[in-house]
């Protein structure tokens, strides 16, 4: 049985949101990748800043957004909740207004200097806001535009949140990199690290104005026609889809780590092998955004064109042989190694998201979609997303070994494999 909206027929089963609330939807996903990635790209500049910068200062920062990560999960059924039971429109609203007062309070924050240990702990406090916040975000943003895109360009549509998110997180390197070349290491330190944030608060407070005009979902709308608007989604999704959350799972689980240890890890990485200083760092992650960007639309367009089943399995085997030689080649110093195995693993990224942003949709039905999204899908990137990272520092300090990230990535990938051979079909066909 297909999971997939083809249960969503009648009077608006066919019907499409007007472009401007796509584009709306799929770009407000640069704010949530523009937070997130940022806090990675200036990881080692916030240890100084907010834990002192002794030693283990940047694993605290890293195991900072590893704890925050474990909201996301909560987050997300919470808000999965209000955009099952009131409308996706009004859960994409209340999550970009706590997200707009989580960046702003973050670059209004006291630092180390000032007030000590106490600094690190709101530090982490807020990004535990953050993660709530956005827990229901971009799966959100995916549901909209799966349930209001065409039938045959579903995956093309939906991938443009992944591509937009990524224009999130080459926006955080750019200005990262800017930031962090204009000034003296004292006036980074002092106060320049809060430009980025103060940016980051003011694109949130725009997208949210933005967001205001946005139509309700052709899907919601189908459920409240029919009185079909699940009064328990949490119930219904556990009742009857649990395989489905599995699915989601596994999928989530593979984007989660190629990723946030494929990509957003990989300036820390480079940073703390002694590869790269931080600005050269940071640009390097901006030519990886530029690959992602570019690859994307492509693997989106290709999985409506001979299916997601079919995509699934082509870039969890290419991450089970790519990642490890990746990061040994990024680990020996080399300027143009780096380069070649960060855009590497940047294509890999790029289209297991985009391949995925559809693919976990359509493993459930409109009615209880996004709560089914927070169990399976966002309590993946919980565990795979915001672990993964730390635990990649960790290991690699502790085993001398580059390779480890990549190995990482590697056993994720061979674990989920026989699950997506086992997955049905999703892609429409009618």
């Amino acid at each position: 049985m297909k999971a997939d909206a083809d249960l969503s027929g009648g009077p608006f089963g066919q019907k499409t949101l007007s472009r401007r609330s796509m584009a709306v939807a799929a770009f407000s996903t640069i704010v949530e990748w523009y937070d997130f990635t940022l806090y990675l790209y200036l990881a080692t500049v916030l240890s100084r800043v907010f834990f002192g910068g002794g030693e283990g200062s940047l694993a605290t920062v890293l195991g900072g957004f590893a704890v925050a990560y474990l909201m996301r999960p909560l987050g997300a059924a919470v808000f999965g909740h209000v955009g099952d039971r009131h409308g996706r429109r009004r859960m994409m609203l209340l999550s970009m207004a706590l997200m707009t007062a989580a960046m702003l309070a973050t670059a209004m924050m006291p630092t180390y200097a000032v007030i000590g240990p106490a600094a690190g702990w709101l530090l982490l406090l807020l990004r535990c806001v953050m993660a709530f916040s956005v827990g229901g975000e971009y799966t959100g943003v995916v549901a909209y535009l799966m349930e209001g895109a065409h039938r045959k360009r579903r995956g093309l549509v939906t991938s443009s949140a992944a591509a937009a998110s990524e224009l999130g997180g080459l926006l955080a390197a750019g200005v990262s990199a800017l930031t962090v070349n204009a000034l003296a290491p004292d006036a980074l330190d002092a106060w320049g690290w809060r430009i980025p944030f103060l940016f980051g608060a003011a694109l949130a407070g725009m997208v949210l104005l933005a967001r205001a005009t946005l139509e309700e979902s052709p899907e919601f709308e189908r459920q409240v026609l029919r009185r079909s608007v699940p009064e328990r989604p949490l119930q219904q999704v556990l009742r009857n889809h649990r395989a489905a959350i599995g699915r989601g799972f596994a999928i989530s689980a593979l984007g989660s780590i190629t990723y946030y240890v494929g990509i957003t890890y990989v300036p820390a990485f480079v940073t703390a092998s002694g590869v790269m200083i931080e600005s050269e760092a940071l640009w390097l992650s901006t030519a990886a955004a530029f690959m992602v960007i570019f690859v994307t639309p492509f693997v989106g367009a290709l999985s409506d064109r001979i299916g997601r089943r079919p995509v699934l399995l082509c870039v969890s085997a290419l991450a089970v042989l790519v990642p490890a030689a990746s990061f040994a080649a990024m680990g020996e110093g080399s300027y143009g190694a780096a380069l070649i195995g960060a855009l590497l693993l940047a294509s890999l990224g790029g289209a297991v998201s985009a391949v995925g942003a559809v693919a976990t949709a359509e493993q459930f039905p409109g009615e209880g979609r996004l709560t089914g999204l927070a169990l399976g899908a966002t309590a993946a990137t919980a565990v795979f997303g915001g672990l993964a990272p730390f635990v990649a520092q960790l290991l690699v300090e502790g085993t001398g070994w580059r390779a480890v990230p990549g190995v990482m990535i590697a056993v994720v990938a061979a674990c989920v494999l026989p699950v997506f051979v086992k997955t049905p079909e999703t892609r429409p066909t009618g």
